[in-house]
């Protein structure tokens, strides 16, 4: 009896210790994700890190992950003078446990950048600086805007095979984009998402306007980049008797630099969106971003992980390093 009894007390034992074991194993384990999604600061972020006391704007993305590189448009190396390319990367991280965002700038030494921007300077100022990859002839692309010897501004195009790893392609260009340019000042070229129309400013008739024109389907870039002349069609419901600058484009949204009339003062950043194959009546992006001084050269992007776009761009406001700095924050666009 003593033996059977002591037997029951271990699977007794036993018994509870499974039940126990099995409560601790099955419970649900407690997820650490509080925040699915971050959204990108509404607060202007001067980049101090990047800026200087001189004249820095213009800057270009290419991609974005917690590492972003860029390139921009600086008079730094000559103390306000000329103005050549500068290369710089930021960091972007938001925490999902805590919902913290963090931000960082650092100039950079990449050396396929130091290749690609010492191959892109010219004897004149290098602005605008655009980049992309072009998914009808598998070549990245450096397109700006530089002064030639007439003293006007002209687009010129430099491409390359991919970056990869250690292997620095070799790069042409830069070669004058003969599709575009007149005898006026000719800059600041992007393209949209299908990268099938071409849209860029120009004071061909007086001030400045956006223009755009429409490439062919079969045509890879630098071929429709070297044909003669092709006059480009205005951007109507855009363009107004200020001069409209800058365009840039993220799906259907543009934004762009403006000094028409009814703006908070210099020039604004505004926006417009792509409906039924028509750009709509521009929106200014309001005194969070505009202030009385310039802004200039926005640029826009997205992150899956963020929930808005974020919005860089240039501006001469009172509290910077001095002249035009480069700024960051988050904005939002209408869905629709």
């Amino acid at each position: 009896m003593k033996k059977s009894g002591y037997i029951n007390f271990i699977i007794s034992g036993l018994s509870i210790l499974f039940v126990i074991v099995c409560f601790t194993d099955c419970k649900k384990t407690e997820n650490p994700i509080k925040y699915p999604k971050g959204t990108f600061p509404d607060t202007v972020i001067n980049i101090a890190d990047i800026n200087s006391p001189y004249d820095d704007y213009n800057l270009a993305l290419y991609q974005i992950g917690e590492y972003l590189p860029i390139i921009f448009s600086s008079n730094r190396k000559s103390s306000g003078g000329q103005f050549d390319l500068e290369q710089a990367s930021i960091s972007i991280l938001f925490d999902q446990t805590s919902g913290a965002f963090g931000f960082g700038a650092k100039m950079t030494t990449d050396a396929f950048l130091d290749k690609l921007i010492g191959k892109a300077k010219t004897p004149g100022n290098d602005f605008g600086p655009y980049r992309l990859f072009s998914k009808i002839d598998g070549f990245e692309y450096l397109l700006l805007s530089s002064t030639n010897a007439d003293g006007n501004l002209d687009l010129y195009y430099l491409k390359n095979q991919p970056v990869s790893g250690t292997f620095l392609p070799e790069i042409t260009g830069p070669l004058p984009i003969t599709l575009m340019n007149t005898g006026f000042d000719d800059a600041y070229i992007c393209f949209n998402s299908e990268q099938d129309t071409a849209y860029f400013s120009s004071n061909k008739e007086g001030t400045f306007d956006i223009f755009f024109l429409k490439k062919p389907a079969e045509k890879d870039l630098s071929s429709w980049f070297n044909l003669d002349y092709s006059l480009p069609a205005k951007v109507d419901s855009i363009n107004s008797s200020g001069e409209d600058k800058c365009p840039f484009i993220l799906k259907k949204i543009m934004v762009f630099a403006s000094n028409r009339p009814g703006g908070l003062g210099g020039y604004d950043l505004y926006y417009s969106i792509l409906k039924n194959g028509k750009w709509g009546s521009p929106v200014n992006l309001g005194p969070r971003i505009n202030t009385s001084s310039d802004e200039y050269r926005p640029v826009i992007g997205s992150h899956p992980e963020f929930t808005n776009k974020y919005l860089m761009f240039s501006s001469n406001r009172p509290g910077g390093k001095g002249g035009f700095d480069l700024y960051f924050t988050g904005v939002d666009f209408p869905s629709k």
